[in-house]
């Protein structure tokens, strides 16, 4: 399971891509998605910055940019990782 934000957890070995929302692929791959109920908003409000994509066709919104999401799914621990002494 890799956190998403908020305390949102998708499981990692159902995560295809995670991609920057902002290109109009992703914009109409999201709106699709939203139309057939095939959406999880995990942003508790905020502005999405990251879209997963999964197997079975969820399309999972993130307030984490890909990059935090990427480091995570990888196990590296960047500075705003770094455990607390």
């Amino acid at each position: 399971m890799v956190n998403v934000g908020f305390g949102n957890l998708v499981n990692s070995d159902k995560i295809i891509a995670v991609v920057n929302p902002d290109g109009a692929p992703v914009k109409r791959l999201v709106q699709q998605a939203r139309e057939e109920g095939r959406v999880v908003d995990a942003t508790s409000g905020r502005k999405t910055k990251a879209v997963i994509v999964c197997e079975s066709d969820r399309i999972v919104l993130s307030p984490l940019i890909p990059d935090t999401i990427g480091r995570r799914l990888s196990g590296s621990t960047g500075p705003e990782q770094a455990p607390v002494s």
